[in-house]
């Protein structure tokens, strides 16, 4: 565990969506970006909540709802090859909140083409502000 993370862990409080699917023509392949596949996203913030506890004021914290929503028009969006290109984008929609500190997301592909059982395939990041 880095110092910048444990640093986020100790000094934020966290809002998690976890599962969230969408369909995206993402990939290296010819077959991935013609025919599509799912894709599920798990993305944490790190942001204080205490204004938004003490007012009981959905304003003043991420509604995660809409980030839902936007979350699955990057993943509905655009094609990358990479999922990692489409984790940053991912994490940048997240930052665009000021009040977000830092943002892990993760990508799963578990369609991805690979000739061997296999359960998932997986990419995390954690993106900070500067």
């Amino acid at each position: 565990m880095t110092t910048r993370r444990r640093t986020a862990s100790l000094s934020a409080d966290r809002i998690a969506l976890k599962g969230l699917r969408a369909r995206g023509r993402h990939g290296v392949l010819p077959a991935e970006r013609e025919l599509g596949q799912e894709f599920v996203v798990d993305a944490t913030l790190f942001l204080d909540t205490r204004p938004a506890a003490a007012a009981d004021d959905l304003t003043l914290t991420v509604h995660y709802g809409e980030l839902a929503q936007a979350l699955v028009k990057v993943v509905e969006g655009e094609p990358v090859q990479l999922i990692e290109t489409l984790a940053q984008r991912l994490a940048d929609v997240c930052l665009a909140d000021d009040r977000v500190r830092t943002v892990e997301v993760s990508v799963h592909k578990p369609a991805a083409p690979i000739p061997a059982p296999f359960d998932d395939v997986i990419v995390t990041i954690e993106r900070s502000r500067p």
